[in-house]
């Protein structure tokens, strides 16, 4: 059976016994059972656990369920949601750990992404937002079963859980959901505004139907009230959008006044809104945005900043007409990152400073790389625990010109 790398190894379902490492990037840790590494979810470093194969692609590796744990932890506790756990929901990793655990096993990731992909070596912290574990997403997605009933899904699965709460939604945000039957197979996008509003949209074959709510979240965050479509791009903790905008300030440091600061996938304009009191009357601030709902609201919102100009289209295809050169970029990539060809890209503008917001630590490691190819190096890193009970962790990296 042991046959690694051969294609002829098909362990799926069976019944292992290991001792767990290191954690991995994605909600896991790393064992090893004759030759092959195992993926464990469920499980914590230093706990020996039976876990069973739950898939098998017969290469070097196969992926495992924790199902029974033999020498425990320290840090695990009793997960709080009775659907987390093997075959329950995928939403949430590390239920089974104390949230400074979490915190720890996030920092270890995020450090090890970037020793191993950037060649940097660094301490990471990250830090805890208010409010603690639960009660703080406030924008998430559910699936529809066949019989109408609105859930989420299994781990790297399309069957659909049909539970009846969820402990890590922001108070109210589900209830009228839940109260309700939707289109089977459908998908529900659920936002809780500011203003405690819940807004509900049923997607299905690609189109929209707006079912509850006014139509428009009420947020508040940067010292301003904002007013955008429930699918405009927002941060989901209620407090990291501060978070953020607070360490994108610190990396972006002082500007002189008349400065040019670039704001590349700005969304509603968060961060644009402090950028244009670091430029000054004079000085100008380039949101782009690809997302109609968001530049539309970042028009409305940002209309007394005179310093801002919104240019809606995907970053790659107008960077070549944007006004600069920018004194720093700022850029907040989808998951994915910027990539290695647009980090070019925008290396070769010249800009001071650039300063990257990031929700997965390998796309942060790989475009930190890719702009130290082009001369900038890594000064700042914060990490902000802004998705408790998940392997996500929002990160704001500083990189400075040579």
């Amino acid at each position: 059976m042991s046959g690694a790398g051969t294609g002829a190894v098909d362990w799926t379902d069976r019944l292992l016994e290991v001792d767990v490492g290191a954690v991995a990037h994605g909600g896991h840790c790393v064992a090893r059972h004759e030759g092959r590494v195992v993926f464990v979810r469920h499980a914590l470093p230093g706990e020996r656990v039976r876990a069973v194969v739950t898939e098998d692609g017969g290469g070097s590796f196969c992926r495992a369920d924790a199902v029974a744990v033999l020498h425990e932890s320290p840090d695990r506790v009793e997960p709080a949601c009775a659907w987390a756990g093997p075959g329950g929901c995928g939403g949430c990793d590390w239920q089974h750990a104390t949230p400074a655990a979490q915190r720890g096993l996030k920092a270890t990731v995020v450090a090890e992404q970037l020793a191993r992909l950037a060649g940097v070596e660094r301490d990471v912290v990250v830090e805890e937002l208010p409010g603690g574990a639960l009660d703080w997403r406030t924008r998430m997605r559910m699936a529809v079963t066949d019989d109408g009933r609105p859930g989420l899904r299994a781990h790297r699965s399309h069957e659909v859980l049909p539970v009846g709460d969820c402990p890590i939604a922001a108070p109210g945000a589900l209830l009228p959901v839940l109260e309700r039957e939707w289109t089977p197979t459908a998908e529900v996008e659920i936002v809780r505004d500011a203003a405690g509003e819940v807004h509900a949209t049923e997607l299905f074959e690609g189109a929209r139907h707006p079912e509850l709510g006014s139509g428009t979240a009420h947020e508040r965050a940067a010292g301003r009230s904002w007013a955008l479509p429930p699918e405009a791009f927002w941060q989901v903790h209620p407090h990291a959008a501060d978070a953020v905008v607070d360490a994108v300030l610190e990396g972006v440091g002082e500007l002189t006044p008349g400065a040019c600061a670039w704001d590349l996938y700005g969304g509603a304009g968060l961060i644009a809104a402090p950028l244009a009191g670091r430029v000054g009357d004079g000085g100008r601030v380039v949101l782009v945005e690809n997302d109609p709902a968001a530049t539309a609201a970042a028009g409305e919102c940002l209309a007394d900043l005179p310093a801002v100009q919104v240019v809606r289209g995907r970053v790659e295809k107008v960077l070549g007409g944007l006004p600069g050169p920018p004194d720093v970029i700022v850029a907040d990539p989808p998951r994915k990152g910027l990539g290695r060809g647009l980090a070019g890209e925008l290396a070769q503008r010249g800009a001071a400073r650039i300063v990257l917001v990031a929700c997965d630590p390998a796309a942060l490691a790989r475009d930190v790389a890719a702009l130290a190819e082009h001369g900038y190096r890594l000064e700042g890193l914060r990490a902000f625990d802004a998705f408790p009970m998940t392997h996500h962790v929002e990160c704001v990296a500083t990189l400075l010109a040579s």
